[in-house]
């Protein structure tokens, strides 16, 4: 029997807000929906008229709105931007002190903030989530990042945590097995309290900047194996298949080495060998790299990772210049056995790298906007649902259980000794890619990253002489306290004598 009032609503009837729609209704909880085109909200009522907790179909915001239980809680999934406003403008006229509005789009930060203070100044409360995981995510467990007032998230809290995948209380590992209308049962939920105004989306940009990093480290792994080795499609996804049984166990390598054993169902090549060499974005990515630059916090991997899809759209800039310029001519001629082996560690060197990098930004992040941010939760609800769910999490988890304060992953004990032991390897690989003309830019710039870390004085003196001497920028002294300025008067450069 369906109940009066919904327990939930849900606006944008796209694939992620069906999915989610029927994720929610599995659970038990009544849900109802919204989308401008009423079609399709009768098309999907229709399709799905068994659910657990029903689907309540709704014409019109007004109707939508009081379908709803007090205190309302209303999702929306519509595209981040103006048309996000669009909608929350058209729903505060009809709402009342006290209810919840929740955008689980890709909103920018800065955005969540605006709208949550914009909200509270009449009453009603905002919840910025981040929704991981894609259509199969939203529709049998997503990773969860709900950032806004925690009253808000405590009237959320049972539904999030009852829709969110759900991993082993012991090994972290996630629970699968999910079909339309029997979820997981049991298992710790991905999802927990971020901090408040925009710190879910915050942290969901970050998730997504370091998916950036992992899928182009995964593609470095690939071209170095194929230019160096000369691997068909196929044994390359026999390996990765292998290293998802390690440490590098994580939904990307999964897919991987499933889409290089695909076959193409049209020329029955290899599936990755007939798809074009240019990568979209959505601009998550490019977000994560501005704010590193605008924190002044180096995460220079992430940038890479960018860097490498915008240098892959240019293919037809690319194809002309391949014509014209020339690279080395050296061959790999050692062990095939030991060089795979090689970029393995190379990968999860990289990895370590591109991670503590994110942290690194949520750390500063909090500071500047005021959060209380918990990494070790972080990292946990990362190990289900979303993109970069991986056994490696759980080492993170462990390592901010030790150390809630950790300056950088790489300080930590496990991290610090893996880099240690596979560094060799992680220094041979990005030497041989660069001797055979491989491109490697995040595996690069991870190691760049990694020895400047490590470095005690680095050639910033000589930069900040440079600015100093032609900006009088003033510098500070080893021999004097920190935050001591000086500048000299320097002299003319000198230039050398031409003859007349």
């Amino acid at each position: 029997m369906p109940k009066s009032h919904s327990d939930i609503g849900l606006i944008g009837l796209a694939v992620m807000g069906q999915n989610l729609a029927l994720n929610i209704a599995d659970h038990g909880f009544q849900i109802s929906v919204y989308n401008r085109t009423t079609e399709k909200t009768d098309k999907f009522v229709a399709e799905n008229p068994n659910t657990p907790g029903g689907l309540k179909g709704t014409k019109t915001l007004e109707e939508f709105v009081q379908s709803l239980a007090k205190p309302r809680k209303m999702v929306i999934l519509v595209q981040a931007g103006k048309a996000t406003d669009a909608v929350i403008d058209g729903l505060v006229p009809l709402l009342e002190q006290g209810d919840i509005v929740i955008d689980g789009g890709n909103a920018l930060w800065t955005d969540t903030i605006r709208r949550e203070k914009a909200l509270a100044a009449k009453g009603l409360r905002f919840i910025g989530s981040g929704v991981s995981g894609g259509e199969e995510g939203a529709r049998f467990g997503p990773s969860l990042m709900p950032g806004g007032e925690f009253a808000a998230w405590k009237e959320l809290k049972p539904i999030w945590e009852a829709v969110a995948a759900k991993v082993d209380a012991k090994t972290g590992r996630p629970l699968t097995g999910a079909t339309p209308g029997k979820p997981v049962v049991g298992g710790v939920p991905c999802t927990t309290y971020i901090g408040e105004n925009g710190a879910g989306h915050y942290v969901k940009m970050i998730h997504n900047g370091i998916e950036y990093g992992d899928m182009q480290m995964i593609c470095e792994a690939y071209a170095l194996m194929k230019g160096l080795l000369g691997l068909k499609p196929a044994e390359m996804g026999a390996i990765f298949s292998e290293w998802n049984t390690g440490i590098l166990d994580s939904f990307l390598i999964e897919i991987t080495a499933d889409i290089l054993k695909q076959k193409d169902p049209v020329s029955k090549k290899p599936f990755v060998d007939i798809v074009l060499d240019t990568a979209g974005q959505k601009g998550t990515g490019k977000w994560t790299s501005t704010n590193a630059l605008d924190m002044g916090v180096p995460a220079p991997t992430i940038a890479e990772a960018v860097f490498a899809r915008c240098i892959s759209a240019i293919k037809e800039e690319r194809v002309a210049a391949s014509k014209i310029l020339k690279g080395p001519s050296k061959k790999y001629r050692g062990s095939k056995k030991a060089l795979i082996a090689a970029i393995h560690d190379a990968l999860y060197c990289s990895k370590i790298c591109s991670y503590a990098q994110g942290f690194q930004l949520m750390r500063t992040a909090q500071k500047e906007y005021n959060w209380k941010l918990n990494f070790g939760e972080i990292a946990q609800i990362w190990r289900g649902g979303c993109i970069i769910r991986a056994a490696f999490l759980q080492k993170i988890t462990e390592a901010y259980a030790r150390k809630p304060d950790l300056a950088n992953l790489l300080l930590d004990p496990y991290f610090n000794k893996t880099v240690k032991k596979a560094q060799e390897n992680w220094r041979k690989v990005i030497s041989l890619a660069a001797e055979c003309g491989v491109a490697a830019p995040t595996f690069s710039s991870a190691l760049a990253y990694y020895d400047s870390y490590r470095s005690a004085r680095l050639p910033a003196n000589l930069l900040q002489s440079q600015r100093d001497f032609f900006g009088a920028h003033t510098y500070e002294r080893v021999d004097q306290a920190r935050g001591k300025f000086f500048h000299i008067d320097w002299p003319e450069p000198s230039r050398p004598q031409i003859a007349s």
